[in-house]
C-alpha cells in the first residue's frame, strides 16, 4: 500500500522557483511511488500582486486553511510537505498549515526553498525568534536545498533528519541555431531586480564594451518588479551604446532557445538564494556560468571548473571573467560540457525525485 503525501505549495503562474518546483514534483514518476495529494496555496496570479494587501487574499487564506483541514480529514495523509517562508508574516500564515497538520496527527516534513532564513531570525524581535523556533520543533524533519545549506535546520534536527535535495528537472532543447561567425551571446535570465544582481550584469558589460567595443551581445529576459532599477538599467544601456536587448519572460520553448542559442550564462545574486532554476537550465544547456557564491549555488557552478564564482556587487570582476571566457573559446566549450555532465550527474528530474522519496520514506518511517 502506497503513503498519502499531502504536497503543499503555489502553482504557477507566476513563474517562479517555488512555482515551478512544485509543478515538476506533482508532474514527476513520485505519483506512482506515492498517493499524491495537492492543496494549492497561490494567493497571487501575477508577479505585480506580491507582498500588496487586499481582503481578497485574506479570504482566500481563510479558505485554503478549512480546505487543509478538510483534505487532513477526508485523506488521513502519512505525511505533509509543507514549504516555510522566510519573512515574519510569510512564517505566520505557513506555520497555521504547521500547526492544522499537527493538530490532525499528521506528521510535516518542512522545505526551505532558500538560504535566508537565519538572517531574518537574526533581525527578528525575540518574540518572534522564540515563536518560530516553537514551530519548527513541532515538525518531524527538513529539507534543504544544498548540503552547505543543512547548517540552516542543525539546532533544530539531528543530521539524519535533514535531508538534503536539490532542483531537477528535465529539459528538451531545440537544435542550436547558432551560426560561428556571430558575436558571443551572454544570457541573463532571472526576475529583473536589485537582488539578482540585473545591474552589476548591465555595468559589467558597460565596462567590457569600453575596451572591446561591443564584441558581445547580452540578452536579457525576465519581468521587472521595480521601476527605478528598469530605469536605470535602460538608461545605461541607451547612453553607452550597449549592445543589449530587454525581452519579455519567455517560457516553454522561447526560453530554451535562447538558452541553447547562448554562449555565456551570467547569474550573480547579491542576496541569499536557495538552488535558482535558471542556475539549472544553464547546466542543462551547457553553458559556462558566471555566479555569485549565494546559498546553493556554489554546489552547481565550481569555480574554474564548469564557471566562475564572483563577488556580490562586482561588475568589474563580471567583465573580467566574460573577457577570459571570450578569448578562450575552447576553455569555453570544455566548461560547458562540464556543466551538462553536472547537470545530468546531480540535478535531473529523476535525481530529484530519488532524494525526495528517500525523504518520503524516511519521515513516514518516524
Amino acid at each position: 500500500m502506497k503513503n498519502k503525501i499531502l504536497i503543499l505549495g503555489k502553482l504557477p503562474p507566476p513563474y517562479m522557483g517555488p512555482a515551478v518546483a512544485t509543478r515538476i514534483i506533482l508532474n514527476s514518476d513520485l505519483k506512482d511511488k506515492f498517493d499524491l495529494y495537492h492543496l494549492d496555496t497561490r494567493l497571487n496570479r501575477s508577479l505585480l500582486n506580491i507582498g500588496k494587501f487586499s481582503l481578497r487574499k485574506i479570504s482566500k487564506n481563510i479558505d485554503i486553511y478549512l480546505d487543509l483541514k478538510k483534505i487532513l480529514k477526508d485523506k488521513k495523509p502519512d505525511l505533509v510537505l509543507i514549504p516555510i517562508s522566510q519573512s515574519t508574516l510569510g512564517f505566520l500564515k505557513d506555520s497555521l498549515f504547521i500547526l492544522i497538520s499537527r493538530m490532525y496527527g499528521r506528521k510535516v516534513l518542512i522545505h526551505l526553498r532558500g538560504s535566508n532564513i537565519q538572517n531574518w531570525l537574526k533581525s527578528s524581535f525575540f518574540l518572534t525568534r522564540m515563536y518560530v523556533e516553537w514551530v519548527i520543533r513541532r515538525c518531524q524533519s527538513a529539507i534543504v536545498l544544498g548540503e552547505n545549506l543543512r547548517y540552516l535546520f542543525e539546532k533544530y534536527f539531528p543530521p539524519e533528519k535533514i535531508f538534503v535535495v536539490p532542483n531537477g528537472a528535465n529539459y528538451h532543447f531545440p537544435a542550436p541555431s547558432k551560426d560561428p561567425k556571430d558575436k558571443v551571446k551572454v544570457l541573463f535570465l532571472a526576475n529583473l531586480q536589485s537582488s539578482k544582481g540585473i545591474e552589476d550584469v548591465v555595468e559589467a558589460i558597460k565596462k567590457f564594451n569600453k575596451e572591446r567595443n561591443s564584441e558581445i551581445l547580452l540578452d536579457v529576459i525576465g519581468a521587472w518588479r521595480n521601476e527605478k532599477v528598469k530605469q536605470h538599467c535602460i538608461e545605461l544601456v541607451e547612453k553607452n551604446r550597449l549592445s543589449v536587448t530587454f525581452h519579455q519572460v519567455k517560457i516553454s520553448a522561447d526560453k530554451l532557445k535562447f538558452l541553447i542559442n547562448s554562449d555565456i550564462f551570467i547569474f550573480p545574486p547579491r542576496e541569499p538564494e536557495g538552488h535558482p532554476w535558471v542556475i539549472i537550465e544553464a547546466m542543462a544547456a551547457g553553458l559556462p556560468i558566471i555566479a555569485t557564491d549565494q546559498g546553493a549555488i556554489s554546489e552547481s557552478v565550481i569555480d574554474g571548473v564548469n564557471g566562475f564564482i564572483v563577488e556580490k556587487r562586482n561588475p568589474e570582476q563580471i567583465s573580467e571573467k566574460i573577457k577570459y571566457l571570450m578569448d578562450n573559446p575552447e576553455i569555453r566549450k570544455k566548461m560547458g560540457k562540464k556543466s551538462r555532465e553536472f547537470y545530468l550527474n546531480k540535478f535531473t528530474e529523476e535525481k530529484m525525485v530519488e532524494n525526495l522519496s528517500k525523504a518520503f520514506i524516511s519521515v513516514t518511517k518516524i
